[in-house]
């Protein structure tokens, strides 16, 4: 697959002189959907902001199909990558709802039918259809994140970079955007780059994943990363909550050989568990279970007291 975004030996400073990032190395290819995860404070929103070039990196290349984003106009930039940031406020400033999604386009200079009609488009695929004369401040949280997702897909491009997409989001909210970005990418072909610290949303939106900690430190699928105890340990990060729920029931006899990380892994091995065992599944106590279960508490200690 041809990459789209190429990152070489990016680094960035804060004003203070604080090192967010260093020598970070990163290839995002078209179609794939890459998260990026890491602890508080690891750099990756500003990553993002450097990624679409509102930050000014002080060492390093970043480039979109081949091309320095220094060498491009903004207008080239916002074409090809329509930013999400993650909180809402940041994004919709304008009277109304349909101004805000309209606002990008606006200035890519389209002519009025076509602005409406991408208007129009982005915000039926989010679901606000009837939200055009609404003022933004006046929308529920979850609103406002998908009218912020809305003027980025207004602007149609090939990569969608989502900051904290989840963020905040109640139950039903955040599994509706979760399937929005699945489907944007799977549905319609739009590459997604998403930093985030929902690890149970992981597995659900990500081809690749980058563990950052103001370098890259790991990179692979979600399976690679939430199987590898040592690197998740020394980066404070988590594994989700159905691959905890397997180990504990592997505890008590389960004999998973593959632990689940999303819902749909967890009901196809339970299936199969299933069809081997005459349709039922045995749990028992043996001799180390409580052993088994006091090394399983150990194991995930540090994501208690954090």
């Amino acid at each position: 697959m041809r990459e789209i975004i190429t990152i070489k030996n990016l680094n960035y400073a804060y004003p203070d002189g604080v090192e967010a990032l260093k020598d970070v190395n990163i290839s995002i290819r078209k179609g794939e959907k890459v998260v990026i995860i890491g602890p508080n404070g690891a750099g990756k929103t500003t990553l993002l902001l450097n990624l679409n070039g509102v930050l000014e990196k002080e060492g390093g290349n970043i480039e979109i199909y081949g091309e320095n984003i220094e060498s491009l106009d903004r207008k080239d930039i916002i074409e090809h990558l329509g930013i999400v940031f993650q909180d809402p406020e940041d994004q919709l400033f304008m009277p109304t709802v349909f101004d805000d999604v309209a606002f990008g386009p606006t200035n890519l200079g389209l002519d009025e039918g076509e602005v409406k009609k991408r208007v129009r488009k982005a915000l039926a695929s989010v679901g606000l259809s009837d939200y055009e004369d609404r003022p933004p401040q006046n929308l529920s949280y979850g609103e406002k994140k998908k009218a912020s997702l809305a003027a980025a897909l207004s602007l149609e491009p090939d990569v969608l970079v989502l900051d904290e997409p989840t963020a905040e989001l109640d139950p039903k909210s955040r599994s509706e955007l979760i399937g929005k970005i699945w489907e944007l990418n799977e549905e319609e072909g739009i590459t997604t780059v998403i930093a985030t610290h929902d690890i149970n949303a992981v597995p659900e939106i990500a081809d690749r994943v980058y563990v950052l900690n103001r370098k890259i430190v790991a990179e692979g699928t979600p399976r690679e990363i939430f199987t590898n105890g040592k690197l998740l340990k020394e980066n404070n990060l988590d594994v989700p909550e159905i691959f905890k729920l397997f180990e504990v029931l592997n505890c008590f006899g389960l004999d998973s050989k593959e632990l689940p990380l999303s819902m749909d892994q967890a009901i196809d091995e339970l299936t199969k568990t299933m069809q081997t065992e005459n349709g039922h599944i045995h749990l028992h106590i043996h001799e180390h279970t409580h052993e088994d279960i006091e090394k399983l508490k150990d194991k995930y200690e540090h994501h208690q007291t954090s």
